[in-house]
């Protein structure tokens, strides 16, 4: 297989994951990190042994010799630099939300379309081994007609008035923060595993620390409870620390929550969905397992095991039964398949495509219109 040259646009948490995950696929070659100065460019490209850093994004751009480029920098970024991207021939994988906004994100899906380019966004999360078997099992029915779907994700790393970070701030972040940053990541595994979509949703938004100490010294992303230390500025926050979604996904219905202020739940993602012949449920802090529910039988506790899995999803299980497979794995599942279609153009994606970010927009304007409203609201 030929090789693949990418560059990494960002070196904060999300572009040292992806930088992490990019060396474990084999046909890709990091050639060169674009940080928001020269020096932190310089000290993550001797991290990670990259030969090429840059301080200017546009440098990895104007390089006709890169093919893709991954997006891991703040939100505000990720609709100009795509679309830069798309402009200059390269294929995409955005970090999510693709874009500030439906409209930013729908030029995004015309121009790839227009341009005949791969375009991924980082819905990692579908890819746990047990979210795909019970992506299978309810593809094959086990399930029946799905009836019900809730769960959860619910953090605490926002939980103290001192937490800060650059996702509150709404011109860097956007106008949602919770059920934009981890709200849309249940949103995308629910639809995905059952197959349904949401129509319509009735939300409520809450802001329990409405003014937060942001440290002038700055701050980074999961760093807030470890302290920290020096003067701090009172700032009025708007985004949300908490959100909760009732939905209708034809005839199933169902409900969410979302937040940053769950003491303990450092990162609990829940989805369960329940049908007519049965129910599912999986956590995120334990992915290993998938419980199963059954009305007339013992419940059920399925373990990782590849050999023991449906045959489609036993791909997304590079390692045998016992031998965990977590968060950095995800990661890998997306990029070897995104790479992959960028090196035969006659695979169907397996990925979050562009498309799958619009949808998620879509959601989330929805959302913020629902609280706005305080009604039922149509996702378009």
């Amino acid at each position: 297989m030929s090789r693949i040259r990418t560059a990494v646009i960002g070196t904060g948490f999300m572009g040292r994951v992806h930088l992490e995950a990019l060396r474990r696929v084999e046909n890709v070659d990091v050639v060169e990190i674009a940080a928001t100065s020269a020096d932190k460019g310089r000290i993550a490209a001797e991290g990670f042994n990259v030969l090429n850093s840059t301080g200017d994004w546009q440098d990895v751009i104007r390089d006709p010799s890169i093919d893709a480029v991954h997006i891991t920098t703040p939100n505000a970024e990720h609709f100009p630099m795509a679309k830069a991207a798309f402009e200059a021939g390269k294929h995409v994988l955005c970090e999510k939300p693709l874009a500030m906004g439906v409209a930013e994100a729908q030029e995004l899906v015309a121009l790839q379309a227009a341009k005949g380019l791969r375009g991924a966004v980082n819905h990692n999360l579908r890819y746990y081994p047990m979210v795909q078997q019970m992506r299978r099992m309810r593809e094959a029915g086990d399930f029946g007609d799905i009836l019900v779907v809730h769960g959860t994700y619910s953090q605490d790393w926002m939980l103290y008035e001192t937490d800060w970070n650059w996702r509150v701030e709404p011109a860097i972040g956007g106008a949602s923060r919770v059920m934009a940053d981890i709200g849309s990541h249940f949103f995308d595994m629910a639809e995905h595993v059952t197959g349904l979509r949401v129509s319509e949703v009735c939300s409520d938004l809450a802001v329990f620390w409405p003014t937060r100490k942001q440290p002038k010294s700055g701050g980074e992303s999961f760093s807030g409870k470890l302290g920290v230390a020096g003067e701090a500025v009172d700032t009025p926050i708007v985004t949300e620390d908490f959100g909760m979604t009732m939905f209708r996904m034809g005839k199933a219905r169902g409900a969410m929550t979302a937040s940053q202020v769950s003491a303990g739940r450092k990162n609990g993602l829940v989805l369960e969905i329940y049908g007519t012949k049965g129910g599912a449920a999986w956590r995120q802090e334990t992915p290993e397992e998938l419980w199963l529910g059954h009305r007339d039988s013992p419940n059920q506790v399925l373990m990782k095991d590849p050999s023991l899995l449906d045959a489609q999803a036993r791909g997304f299980a590079d390692f045998p039964g016992g031998h965990a497979e977590g968060y950095p794995d995800t990661h890998k599942q997306l990029f070897r398949r995104f790479y992959a279609a960028i090196a035969d153009a006659s695979l169907t994606p397996d990925y979050p495509q562009m498309a799958d970010g619009l949808r998620q927009m879509r959601i989330l304007e929805a959302e913020l219109a629902s609280a706005q409203s305080r009604s039922w609201v149509n996702v378009t």
